[in-house]
């Protein structure tokens, strides 16, 4: 017998043909690795039930000066807020239903476009409102930030910036005094300017109050008061801190922003071209930078400069999207795993169903199915605080519970023997680190394109006696519920067909 070791490197891989995947992680859930260790991701309990009547899109958590913990997050038409200790508070001004004054129609959910001369003729019947598949309203997300321990907010709809001050602690937060309307977004940049993006319904303006003085928008020879108009052909989507600048990204490029002090008080550098977001919300800052998603790609600024990022999964993520809805792509940074997670909606459906996460210390990918439509990184929070398309905030990175959703990891091909001829597979040789914590099973061909045959699922054991024959095989490891499974180099005993 022939003891074959299955070395399979770390993250999926998903582009290209089935064979393309050959000798790799192909598929899986809620599963990453470390040090070449391939383990469960940590599960989730709630923390808040009906956080919120509709679904989030946009949350920030902030300690105020008396150590009280905050969490904000707004849906299309409401802001909540909610202390560490649980009380939850609507602070949704009235005037955010106020028509008149709204940017854009207030979405939950990106909607086509449809109408006379939208798609291509005679595509469907006549009388009948073709879909414009590249054009349509996006989702209504929210900017929100914290001004000191006050709360300032911006929903991409409204375009108004919300204040709350948390000394006064109104029960609604209110229109930030002689701040822009009409803005696309807003951040607070490292020395507490207020950005407002898309600043006046030009989404090319960048503009900021004096410093500390979030109420001073005129600018003055005795302020800092200001605005910069970028030279791009784009619209701004989302602004971000990072280490000593902020980013601001477009649709088609990005630019940094850095503070010169008075009478320029910023300078404004182009740092990447062909790289805009795909979302308002589809960046995240780490230590090693800023990265997000793209129309096509992603893209990391490391501080300098942006480049694109190799995708071991592209054709999985972007032949499986539902461009329609590209406006509820969000990023999460999972800094306790160095991962910055990206939420999405596949191709079939409406709501958030998917994610892609990057292990930025390793330098691989993983995939999954989990819907969530906003969230907090772990830090103000013990836990990340992740909201569900139910509404719900649940803690992450806790226990081992996931709500009956299959954790599991299973490879692409892998040949038997030379690939050539038909071999059998006698035994399983397991590698875990507590044995018994997974299930394995089986998948075999005898042709790249014929159809497959499942064993198992097996018990490991030491040795497992398997007994199957192919050309080629996948395996498949399935965790068992509530455990902390630890999964190494897997062997097989294998024996050309015709031999015992």
């Amino acid at each position: 017998m022939t003891l074959v070791p299955l070395d399979i490197p770390a993250g999926f891989y998903r582009n290209g043909t089935d064979l393309e995947q050959t000798g790799r992680w192909r598929d899986g859930s809620l599963v990453r690795w470390r040090d070449n260790s391939l383990r469960p991701v940590k599960g989730w309990q709630t923390r808040k039930a009906s956080f919120a009547s509709n679904t989030l899109r946009g949350m920030h958590s902030w300690e105020a000066n008396d150590g009280t913990a905050y969490i904000a997050g707004g849906s299309y038409n409401e802001l909540k807020l909610m202390t560490g200790g649980g009380t939850l508070t609507s602070i949704t001004p009235s005037a955010l239903n106020d028509v008149s004054a709204r940017r854009v129609p207030e979405l939950e959910r990106g909607v086509v476009l449809t109408g006379y001369g939208y798609g291509d003729y005679g595509e469907t019947e006549y009388g009948t409102a073709r879909p414009d598949d590249g054009n349509f309203d996006e989702a209504t997300t929210w900017s929100i930030d914290n001004f000191g321990e006050d709360l300032v907010a911006c929903s991409s709809s409204d375009g108004r910036i919300w204040y709350w001050d948390k000394s006064a602690n109104p029960s609604t937060a209110s229109v930030l005094t002689n701040a822009p309307t009409k803005n696309l977004g807003l951040i607070v940049t490292e020395e507490r300017f207020v950005f407002a993006l898309g600043a006046g319904d030009d989404p090319r303006k960048v503009q900021w109050c004096d410093r500390e003085a979030n109420t001073v928008w005129t600018p003055a020879t005795t302020n800092e008061a200001g605005d910069i108009l970028l030279q791009t052909s784009g619209q701004i989507m989302q602004g971000i801190r990072t280490r000593g600048q902020t980013l601001i990204i477009t649709d088609v490029d990005a630019h940094a922003m850095r503070y010169l002090g008075p009478p320029y008080v910023y300078s404004n550098q182009r740092v990447g071209t062909a790289c805009g977001a795909i979302s308002r919300k589809a960046a995240a800052d780490v230590d090693a930078g800023v990265f997000w998603m793209g129309q096509r790609g992603f893209h990391h600024f490391d501080g300098n400069g942006v480049r694109e990022l190799p995708c071991d999964v592209h054709d999985h993520v972007f032949d499986n999207f539902n461009r329609s809805q590209q406006s509820q792509v969000w990023a999460w940074a999972n800094t306790e795993y160095n991962e910055i997670w990206w939420f999405y909606c596949s191709a079939g459906s409406t709501n958030i169903d998917k994610y892609v996460a990057f292990d930025y210390q390793e330098n691989h990918w993983v995939i999954g199915d989990l819907g969530r439509s906003s969230g907090v990184g772990r830090g103000v929070f013990k836990f990340a605080l992740l909201a569900g398309n139910n509404k719900t905030l649940y803690e992450h990175e806790v226990g081992h519970a996931y709500d009956s959703q299959s954790v599991f990891a299973e490879t692409g091909p892998i040949s038997l023997g030379n690939g050539e001829n038909i071999m059998n597979v006698m035994q399983l040789i397991p590698d875990e680190a507590t044995q018994g914590q997974v299930q394995v099973k089986f998948k075999t061909r005898f042709y790249p394109n014929g159809s497959e045959q499942e064993h198992g699922p097996y018990a490991p054991a030491n040795p497992t006696g398997v007994r199957f024959s192919g050309r080629q095989m996948r395996m498949r490891v399935e965790g068992v519920a509530n455990t902390d499974w630890r999964v190494g180099n897997m062997r097989v005993d294998t024996l050309p067909a015709g031999k015992r």
